[in-house]
């Protein structure tokens, strides 16, 4: 295996790299104090997206780096998941980063989504606004009444009747939906109970204004409800659709996660690297710039050691995830599920490891928001229950593990029912 980047990657990742040094960067605070003043205290219904951000979205589309999580050529950068891993990485530095090069979740997902399972009409009504980012999308899949870490759990239906479908169900934590321009939800409900588990469930295109659709509350993370995007209780009474908004083909919603989750863990993850990596800059420039005892905050209490610790840690799963990449391109999803489920149990586990570490450091300083430092801890802990919990993704990986040993189980049952 080779991780090194392709000469086109490492086009996109130098330009990416100079657009950081020249508008993010100088920028940040001014982002993070617009956010404040335009949308937090207020009602989530009067949140408004920050103007930098919509200046630099421009500027990057100006400069080619748009949509660069898209492997099609014509309509994204063409680079593999391998390439891109390390465009993610930097755009994880920033919180709002994503965002800037119409690379952020859900948005990404449910273009991937419409992009491999699409109809072409599907395509031209949701999926180009999404790629010209005009406007944003959700992802409903989690519900409040089921243990949801069993997706096979949910709850929420679709039935057809005549032309149209009917959906009834309430889900939650839907990501984004608080931002003024989310137009459009993809619902995952059960759509044939009768059908094999992975066979019983069905995406399908909500517009966000159809009648029945209810935006009940946005859900705070540690306190903070991730203004202008929110994470969302959502209600479906009676909503209709016509057919036409069905991906796929009835009971293929599993079909359509796995191809969506694979190339977005891996996202997930090398932003999560991307954040780490900002902590522990953090970490070593306060540590080297305090004072405390008549030392340097970084030579008391094990610091040092710590330090080291963190590095490790974070290398170790830059490689992890850049391995589970490489095999997603020449193997394909269904053959990295191993290795998917691992960097999904480690990159967050790190992150959330080096973010206490930077924010022991801060003091007082790490749990306010004069520093990103409280917003990435709860990032972190919140990935450590997205798109399944650590536990689901452990249990995946001891099953594929003892896959491989089952031959010689199955041979040492046999020894002990003849014995």
């Amino acid at each position: 295996m080779d991780f090194t980047p392709s000469l086109k990657a490492q086009d996109y990742l130098e330009r990416l790299r100079n657009f950081f040094a020249t508008h993010i960067s100088p920028a940040t605070e001014q982002i993070r104090e617009q956010n404040r003043s335009l949308n937090h205290g207020r009602d989530w219904t009067s949140w408004q997206p920050v103007p930098l951000v919509e200046a630099l979205k421009e500027k990057a589309r100006e400069q080619g780096l748009w949509n660069l999580f898209l492997p099609d050529p014509t309509m994204g950068a063409g680079l593999n998941t391998l390439e891109y891993a390390p465009l993610a990485e930097l755009m994880g530095g920033y919180e709002f980063a994503a965002e800037v090069f119409n690379c952020n979740a859900p948005d990404t997902g449910n273009m991937e989504v419409l992009y491999h399972f699409g109809s072409k009409w599907q395509q031209e009504t949701w999926l180009r606004p999404l790629l010209d980012g005009t406007i944003r999308s959700v992802f409903c899949m989690t519900e409040p009444g089921v243990a949801s870490s069993d997706a096979t759990n949910m709850r929420a239906t679709i039935v057809e009747d005549g032309d149209e479908l009917v959906l009834n169900g309430r889900k939650w934590w839907t990501t984004g939906i608080g931002h003024p321009n989310a137009k459009f939800a993809i619902f995952m409900g059960l759509s044939d109970p009768d059908a094999p588990p992975h066979s019983r469930h069905s995406m399908v295109i909500v517009p966000l204004d159809t009648s029945g659709v209810r935006i009940l509350r946005m859900l705070p993370v540690h306190g903070e409800y991730d203004a202008p995007y929110g994470h969302g209780e959502v209600t479906f009474e009676n909503v209709r659709v016509p057919k036409s908004h069905l991906i796929l083909g009835r009971g293929m919603g599993f079909q359509i996660a796995q191809g969506r989750l694979g190339p977005g863990r891996i996202r997930h993850c090398m932003r999560a690297i991307g954040a780490a990596e900002s902590a522990l800059k953090l970490s070593i420039e306060r540590g080297l710039s305090r004072q405390a005892f008549g030392k340097r905050l970084l030579d008391l209490g094990g610091n040092q050691e710590r330090l080291a610790r963190a590095r490790m840690a974070i290398d170790q799963a830059r490689l992890l995830t850049l391995y589970a990449a490489w095999k997603i391109d020449t193997a394909g999803v269904r053959h990295a599920m191993s290795e998917i489920s691992s960097i999904k149990v480690v990159a967050p586990n790190v992150l959330q490891q080096v973010v206490d570490m930077a924010i022991q450091l801060h003091g007082g300083a790490g749990v306010s928001d004069d520093t990103p430092l409280a917003g990435l801890h709860a990032m972190a802990r919140s990935l450590r229950l997205a798109d399944g919990p650590d536990e689901v993704h452990c249990a995946m990986v001891a099953r594929m593990e003892l896959r491989k040993y089952s031959a010689l189980l199955q041979t040492q049952e046999n020894s002990h029912g003849t014995s």
